[in-house]
């Protein structure tokens, strides 16, 4: 069993994949078999925060597609295998995964390209703030070892629906203890987010934008800012300034780097620009900052 989430699942990442028009749909092939769970069948269901659940068994064809949802989506794949669909990639959801799919954003799940089965619990959860921890990281697929466990309670909680309240109430409440155990892999996703930044410093011509950065983190731009303030102290933006201003005050120290030509080497086109903003950021010149580094360094005893 693989321990890191992010070497079982990224490399099967489409990220050439974009989707930019989204329809609400629902398909089910005559093979497929589900059993559903409201809070008419299971009303201890209200208080622990779901909304919504099913028991599915899946062949020949199964899509839904959601524009936007106002429940967080959690699927628990038990065997066989789906494929999931965001605005920036592709991804296969294998057996003893978790899918994460916070509410009021598009995405689209369907039966395996490769599998012609699809065995998996998915719990629709009212957004309440006991599942924000979870949701927090955003749409994801991670690994999950309580599948089994999650698809026997499940099971169990279809037999009490017209028996015991007290057993509903016990089932009901270790399914909700799973999920809000769940670790999010901050570290993956912290790591992920470190990583993208290491390349951004060592490619700092380019146009960095914070959607592009956001996408190559495999996170929204709204996480990516929380992520980056958790790790810096900074915005993206900020982060990205900082970077060029620091490389900036750092060529500034050789004789034989124009103003112009740092400007060009960290991505500004115009040098007047990157001028304004390096006096923005140290509150002198580029060309004030380098003479000073030259007397700084003349004045130096020997």
């Amino acid at each position: 069993m693989l321990e890191s989430n992010q070497n079982l699942f990224e490399s099967v990442i489409d990220l050439d994949h974009t989707k930019n028009s989204w329809q609400d749909q629902v398909f089910l092939a005559e093979k497929c078999r589900e059993r559903f769970l409201g809070l008419s069948e299971i009303p201890e269901f209200e208080s622990m925060g779901f909304f919504l659940a099913g028991m599915a068994d899946l062949s020949d064809g199964y899509i839904v597609e959601r524009e936007s949802v106002g429940v967080h989506t959690i699927l628990v794949t038990v065997e066989g295998e789906g494929l999931l669909t965001l605005a920036n990639r592709r991804q296969t959801i294998p057996a003893n995964s978790l899918v994460v799919l916070p509410a009021d954003q598009p995405f689209r799940f369907e039966l395996g390209e490769k599998v012609n089965n699809w065995r998996m619990v998915w719990l629709l959860l009212s957004p309440h703030e006991k599942w924000q921890p979870l949701v927090d990281e955003g749409q994801r697929v991670q690994q999950f070892r309580q599948c089994e466990q999650v698809w026997s309670l499940m099971s169990l909680l279809h037999y009490e629906i017209a028996g015991r309240a007290s057993y509903r109430k016990l089932l009901t409440s270790e399914l909700s203890r799973l999920l809000s155990k769940v670790e999010s892999s901050p570290s993956n996703s912290l790591m992920r987010v470190q990583s993208v930044w290491n390349q951004i410093e060592s490619q700092l011509h380019l146009p960095w934008s914070v959607k592009q950065i956001a996408k190559q983190c495999f996170l929204s731009e709204e996480q990516l800012n929380r992520l980056s303030k958790s790790l810096y102290e900074q915005t993206p933006q900020e982060r990205l300034i900082h970077l060029r201003m620091e490389k900036a005050a750092e060529l500034l120290h050789h004789q034989e780097w124009s103003v112009t030509m740092i400007a060009q080497r960290l991505g500004y086109k115009d040098p007047y620009a990157f001028s304004h903003r390096f006096k923005r950021y140290f509150g002198v010149s580029p060309r004030a900052y380098k003479k000073q580094h030259i007397r700084d360094n003349l004045e130096v005893p020997l």
